[in-house]
């Protein structure tokens, strides 16, 4: 990665020959009204005969328009899907204590897990695709797609090992053997949706590479209906405890992956895009799988880190209560970060599109704005909880004892929402230019040689329990933020284009991806 504060002036836009679009009448349409829009962007960014200050604003409109159509879906396909497990945990809280307490361990402990690894890896199917579709190479997307599918469900039958060890793990690691039994019920339960993760993950990037992500949030909406009755009869019904809800969560995620591959089959917006299965998707896998891992370990490397913030809870006197206050505000800072994911897969694939369609003001500009109104957002949300803090928690269970706990860690949820809105947002710019194992150190150092041993020393030595290891672990937060502000502010874009432009084209050389360090 190239990251030079002097940047050119580009005088001349740069726009890709009319022939190369696609004869389908329905996808050309859709793809023409796309692309035009952002090749306005450009023609507009770059026109040095119009003052700066008069081409801001209208700049700043198109930008919006382009990710007001992908953020908006996206940011509630990710908040109903982070519903679904929200309210598989309300559902379990009200049967008990010991019961919220046991399934945010499975939820925030081990499921978090499989999470982070297969949404890290299905990212490099967001670089690939997005960039390809940027180029026109559309042929390419489905490929990527079947390749992503066939590594994460290899990845899913190692995960399903650790699931099984569930309850020997936690011991393990200290916790106690009440809450380890019941946590490692509820786990078995989302075995099955190991495997969804696999084929949801990769068709999610596919589909928003291409901009298309309205149906999947229709099918969200649908599928989140459908969960919360059949979690109500599972619990209160049929009685089957935590098992039944972790096992519905389980049938819902698949519900969602089935309904999104008949539209990928079915719908004319797909036509350029899927050709079918192909024997390709088993060709180039190690070095596909080298690009994959580079993914999994920038994403795991900070879902871990806030799954080792509910194991250190755990190690706390009083690791009920510990839990089930943090395991609340875990639940809603989760709820709140799923809107700066859906920021962060707008910024990826307005970055990867831009740059691969050889538009560099476009794609900085694009990281600028989305960022701001990301941001924004997020100071809204951290006041409106801050007003609450008193009486939320009474959403998840009815003790008092764990509402006061929450309104005491409530300042440090507002300050977490507040940094999640522009982190994950940063983050997406990492994936659309490709910088992932950069991304991959920088969490190394913040996060684990930073955060956590800030975090355990003013938990446990100072006696700040949850408060303080939560405290510390916000440092590692801030100063991996800063640096990442930094870094994606000083890229000299036209760099970062010509880098996009050579990937694709030694991938379509040599049928492999270029894996960049």
């Amino acid at each position: 990665m190239d990251s030079q504060s002097a940047q050119k002036e580009v005088n001349e836009p740069l726009t890709v020959p009319e022939e190369s679009l696609p004869q389908q009448p329905s996808f050309s349409r859709s793809f023409s009204s796309r692309h035009g829009s952002s090749h306005e962007l450009e023609n507009l960014l770059t026109d040095t005969s119009i003052p700066y200050s008069k081409r801001i604003g209208p700049a700043t409109w198109l930008e919006f328009k382009l990710l007001f159509h992908l953020a908006a879906p996206a940011v509630i396909v990710y908040l109903l899907n982070y519903v679904m497990s929200m309210s598989t945990q309300i559902f379990s809280g009200h049967l008990g204590n010991l019961e919220l307490a046991a399934s945010s361990l499975g939820n925030n402990g081990i499921q978090i897990f499989a999470y982070g690894l297969m949404l890290g890896m299905g990212s490099a199917v967001e670089t690939l695709c997005g960039q390809a579709y940027g180029a026109k190479k559309f042929h390419m997307l489905g490929v990527y797609l079947q390749r992503s599918t066939v590594l994460l469900t290899l990845a899913g039958f190692l995960l399903t090992v650790i699931y099984v060890l569930a309850e020997p793990i936690l011991l393990f690691l200290g916790e106690s053997p009440q809450i380890a039994s019941a946590a490692a019920l509820f786990v078995y339960g989302l075995i099955p949706q190991i495997f969804a993760y696999a084929v949801n993950f990769p068709i999610q990037k596919f589909l928003q590479a291409q901009s298309i992500v309205a149906p999947s949030s229709y099918i969200s909406c649908a599928t989140l209906v459908f969960h919360l009755v059949f979690s109500w009869v599972a619990v209160n019904k049929l009685g089957m405890g935590l098992f039944g809800a972790s096992l519905v969560l389980s049938i819902s995620w698949w519900v969602i992956v089935v309904a999104q591959f008949i539209y990928i089959v079915k719908s004319e917006r797909c036509k350029q895009t899927w050709g079918g299965f192909t024997i390709e998707a088993f060709s180039g896998l190690p070095e596909f799988f080298k690009l994959s891992a580079a993914s999994a370990v920038m994403l795991c490397l900070e879902t871990w880190y806030f799954q080792i913030l509910v194991l250190l809870a755990g190690l706390l006197p009083e690791p009920e209560l510990a839990l089930d206050s943090l395991s609340i505000c875990t639940t809603l800072s989760g709820w709140v970060f799923m809107i700066s994911v859906g920021f962060n897969a707008a910024a990826s694939v307005r970055v990867s599109n831009e740059l691969g369609a050889r538009n560099p003001k476009s794609a900085s500009f694009s990281v600028v704005v989305v960022t701001v109104i990301s941001f924004i957002i997020s100071v809204i949300i951290a006041v409106v909880l801050l007003s609450l803090r008193d009486v939320i928690s009474y959403a998840f269970t009815e003790g008092e004892e764990v509402a006061a706990a929450v309104s005491d860690l409530c300042p440090l949820l507002a300050l977490s929402i507040v940094l999640n809105g522009i982190q994950p947002v940063l983050s997406g710019v990492a994936v659309g230019c490709g910088w992932q194992t950069f991304v991959a150190y920088v969490n190394v150092g913040c996060y684990y040689g930073i955060g956590i041993p800030l975090g355990s020393v003013m938990g446990f030595y100072f006696k700040l329990n949850a408060k303080g290891i939560w405290l510390g672990m916000l440092g590692g937060t801030v100063l991996q933020t800063i640096i990442l502000m930094w870094v994606t502010f000083r890229t000299d874009w036209n760099k970062e284009v010509e880098e996009a432009e050579k990937r694709l084209n030694e991938w379509e050389d040599i049928k492999e991806p270029l894996i960049k360090n």
